[in-house]
């Protein structure tokens, strides 16, 4: 102990508590050091990064806000809905702290499951019955059916024909005259319906050149120029291309990319770009009875790896919120894909109007598909003709 005299006062300095205080801040910047080597030292998959971050923050929502604030304050209370369900704080610091969420079984085994990755899509907005079991799939035809030459024999046919023709309408009141703004495509041009195919009833298998989703483009275009919105609807091969330039199908969007450029080059009115496909699900999850008539279901998927992610999402959204008005049910919500094992863009840099449509899944007949296509372009007019009064310019 060591006494320090001053004018009118006299200062005590304990010798091992001052030796407590070095070795304390010693051994904090020792521990400051070690761990900022260990987290530098991990190997990239296991550091924190802002992603991880922003995952964990997306788990936190307004309402839990708002009640973890609650436990404070409670005014803040309140402000929620009376017959909200409590936060389980439990299950949210477990889903944090192991990114395992106890409603999706699919986080469980994604990161244990060689290619389970896949099938690990974010729901944006959930349409009616739309969960993480049932989900839009992308089904990659197998290798064999892919190069293959031969194909099945077609059946029902005359379902096709029968229901091709739209019927007369009058004139629309506004119309885009000789533009063609709407630019309609498929980079899995021959993804096929069961019902058409002699003798087939693996989903994997149900691909065809002949028939197949480049039939609902040409009912979409039909009934989208009865509002007066010029179409164009390109019938490219990609999967020709595919087997032409020895590709996999993986790299569709690769070709079919290439296309829509073309088309935007030579076509400058192009404002917006709808790819349509058709999901691998079964008819219990793709099919939906709306005023006593049978409707294949209309999914949205957007890349999240695009740049114009917020405006595609716009797009998708509101076409969702008119068909949930008019024809609730049909729309099976909005799909966000990116990382490993999606393209994650689709095609969506290229314009701020651009959407994948999902329509129907392996099971649904023309006779459903056509309903929704004219259900989409329904509401697609609205959307479309509303946006040109904001604009300005409509033509009358």
């Amino acid at each position: 102990m060591k006494r320090l005299k001053g004018p009118g006062m006299i200062v005590t300095v304990q010798g091992t508590s001052l030796f407590k205080v070095v070795l304390a801040f010693m051994f904090f910047l020792i521990s400051v050091f070690t761990f900022s080597g260990l987290m530098t030292s991990l190997k990239p998959e296991f550091r924190i990064t802002s992603t991880s971050i922003n995952q964990a923050a997306n788990n936190i929502n307004g309402e839990m806000l708002y009640r973890l604030m609650g436990w404070e304050n409670h005014q803040f209370l309140q402000s929620l809905p009376e017959k909200e369900d409590s936060v389980n704080l439990s299950n949210l610091v477990f889903k944090l702290s192991t990114n395992i969420s106890l409603d999706d079984p699919r986080s469980f085994l994604g990161r244990e499951l060689p290619g389970f990755d896949l099938f690990d899509g974010k729901i944006l907005v959930a349409g009616e019955g739309t969960n993480y079991t049932n989900m839009p799939m992308e089904s990659p035809p197998p290798i064999e059916v892919l190069k293959a030459e031969q194909e099945a024999a077609l059946q029902n046919t005359e379902d096709i024909e029968k229901t091709s023709d739209s019927e007369n309408k009058p004139a629309p009141p506004n119309t885009t005259g000789d533009r063609k703004v709407v630019y309609v495509y498929f980079s899995h041009n021959r993804e096929s319906y069961l019902p058409y195919l002699e003798g087939v009833t693996d989903p994997n298998l149900a691909y065809h050149s002949k028939v197949n989703v480049t039939q609902i483009g040409d009912r979409l275009k039909k009934t989208l120029e009865g509002k007066g919105i010029g179409t164009t609807v390109d019938k490219t091969d990609v999967h020709a291309k595919l087997n032409q330039k020895g590709l996999t199908f993986g790299q569709s969007y690769q070709e079919s990319r290439n296309v829509v450029q073309s088309a935007m080059a030579s076509n400058e009115n192009l404002t917006y770009f709808i790819d349509i496909h058709r999901d691998s699900r079964r008819k219990k999850d793709t099919t939906i009875n709306i005023n006593g008539e049978s409707y294949a279901k209309l999914a949205f998927v957007i890349g999240g790896n695009n740049k114009n992610y917020e405006k595609n999402l716009k797009l998708a959204n509101e076409l969702h919120e008119k068909l949930q008005q008019k024809y609730k049910g049909l729309s099976r919500g909005i799909i966000e894909n990116k990382g490993a094992g999606f393209n994650g863009v689709y095609n969506q840099d290229l314009s701020e109007n651009a959407v994948l449509i999902e329509f129907g899944g392996v099971d649904n007949t023309f006779e459903e598909l056509y309903r929704s296509a004219d259900a989409l372009a329904d509401v697609f007019g609205d959307v479309y003709w509303q946006a040109e009064e904001v604009n300005g310019q409509a033509d009358n």
